[in-house]
């Protein structure tokens, strides 16, 4: 046990032998001494790999990436990577091999820690850290390694480099700006859990249980539950998400942190009703929600169900949190994501960069009171720069207004980007590989209103004369079947149209952009015609 070198993660909280990490059934996993020595070896192992028999170099570990399902590792290669300096690039594990790829080659990153199930994925011949046995034994030697040197407390800390879509179509590393100790950057994280109400302890002391239900590759799953964590609270991981375990867990556990996506509150209500008032949801205090557009209807069920819990926020990877909203004032002001966090003021500006009264729309931007580049993406300074109005001042590319209240509203999205699940998918990037089929001749790939998903991918084709050829010998079903299918291997499934629509010919604008209220018409269309 680390003895008197306990408290570098979580400050002077006495929780040394308490249980930091349960089961879904119930079983202690790790306490927090434990967590935290794990975590810190983890560290001292990416300070210096070579002896820990990672790396045939000497040079610290800079850049690394982790490929896993949800499992207690996760967490500790994540806190491991902040506390041992690098930038940690975490892989959505449904995305190809192809996919893959790009991310490591851009990100750096010169190790892989591997979940054994998923290492398929992998391009041949990357180097990578196996979870298990061999986690295990390189860990030891990391935790030797920190005990007998412990990691300054003032040294230069790491940090997750989590990508997404951005307007090239390709995904971009996010970098938010690092604090300038490892003291700084725990302190940070606690900091911004206490903003969100994620404060660890209960007032009697005892810890919070928080039950992590989303894939930890996200940033909202991922990094709401470190933030309750080191503020005191206990963490149990859903491997995945369903409606019985997460009721089931929220019971035995007696669950009172966790976070949602609209997709799973559709399916939680679609629980019988006599699941639905058998549930008991006495322990939850605090349920975050976001990541993707939430039906007003849905909404209030679940607070007619779950009572006033439900705290809404509007943010985005590259800068956090923005606004936050709870359920009483939701009630007030609905559809509203809430108003800005005290670091933040949200603004809309029009198309030369005015700024707008209030209740016009236009693009939102986000002026951060202390940082003037609250985050870059990695190795796009282009990409960055047009992020960015005028030092301190970023937008994510959402459309909406702000009201006389200061009440943020949002009219649309990114207008080429589809939330799905709480997913970003981005259109360029589904339209390349469609357009790789000699059946395409042209294609536009949008988002269209789902009850569940929120929105669901949709593709308006126009064929080529060989593809017209082998939809009228073989029939839309099976044509379309054969079109998605060329996708296998070179793009994740989640990114497939569930809708196709073969048209005509595209409906563009002399310029060339694609009349997106064309598409949406189109959409009902097939909607009202049951196509």
């Amino acid at each position: 046990m680390l003895g008197s070198l306990f408290g570098a993660l979580f400050g002077a909280l006495p929780l040394a032998r308490e249980v930091a990490l349960l089961s879904p059934e119930g079983q202690a996993l790790l306490t927090f001494e434990q967590l935290e020595e794990r975590a810190l070896g983890f560290g001292a192992l990416l300070r210096e790999p070579q002896r820990c028999g990672i790396s045939q170099g000497s040079a610290p570990l800079e850049n690394l990436a982790l490929l896993s399902r949800n499992r207690s590792e996760f967490l500790e290669v994540v806190l491991g990577s902040i506390a041992g300096g690098a930038w940690l690039t975490p892989l959505n594990w449904h995305l190809s091999t192809a996919e893959i790829a790009y991310i490591l080659e851009d990100s750096g990153s010169t190790l892989v820690v591997v979940d054994p199930e998923l290492e398929s994925l992998l391009p041949e011949g990357t180097p990578r850290l196996r979870l298990g046995s061999d986690y295990e034994a390189a860990l030891t030697r990391g935790i030797d390694l920190f005990r007998a040197r412990p990691l300054a407390s003032d040294g230069s800390p790491g940090g997750t480099r989590i990508y997404t879509s951005g307007t090239s179509g390709r995904p971009k590393g996010v970098e938010r700006q690092r604090a300038s100790t490892l003291d700084a950057a725990w302190e940070g994280l606690r900091t911004a859990g206490r903003a969100l109400g994620l404060d660890g302890l209960r007032p009697d002391g005892a810890s919070h249980v928080h039950l992590i239900t989303g894939p930890m590759y996200h940033a909202a799953p991922l990094m709401f539950a470190i933030y309750d964590l080191l503020n005191g609270a206990r963490v149990c991981i859903l491997p995945r998400f369903s409606e019985r375990d997460f009721t089931e867990s929220v019971a035995r556990l007696r669950v009172s942190h966790t976070h949602v996506v609209p997709t799973m509150c559709v399916r939680l209500l679609r629980l019988g009703e006599d699941e639905r008032q058998s549930f008991d949801a006495s322990s939850l205090s605090l349920v975050l929600h976001g990541a993707a557009p939430i039906s007003p209807g849905v909404k209030r069920r679940m607070i007619e169900w779950w009572g006033p819990l439900l705290l809404e926020y509007w943010g985005a990877t590259e800068g956090g949190v923005y606004t936050l909203i709870d359920s009483e004032e939701w009630l007030r002001h609905p559809g509203s994501v809430g108003r800005p966090l005290p670091k933040f003021e949200v603004f809309a500006v029009d198309e030369a960069g005015e700024r707008l009264g209030p209740g016009q729309t236009g693009t939102l931007y986000c002026r951060h009171r202390e940082l003037p580049r609250p985050f870059i993406y990695h190795r796009a300074e282009s990409k960055t720069r047009a992020c960015y109005l005028e030092p301190h001042v970023f937008t994510a590319g959402d459309l909406g207004h702000v009201d006389a209240e200061g009440y943020v509203f949002l009219s649309a999205r990114r207008s080429n980007l589809i939330l799905s699940g709480g997913v970003n998918i981005y259109p360029a990037e589904v339209e390349a590989e469609l357009l790789e089929s000699p059946w395409v001749a042209d294609v536009a790939v949008y988002g269209a209103p789902d009850a569940e998903w929120g929105e669901r991918v949709c593709a308006a084709i126009e064929l080529s004369p060989e593809g017209r050829t082998e939809r009228e010998r073989g029939g839309d079903a099976a044509f379309s079947a054969r079109l998605l299918a060329s996708l296998e291997d070179r793009l994740a499934r989640y990114k497939w149209p569930r809708n196709l629509h073969f048209v005509a010919q595209l409906p563009r604008l002399p310029t060339g952009k694609v009349r997106h209220e064309a598409l949406r018409a189109l959409e009902a269309s097939a909607s009202t015609n049951g196509d």
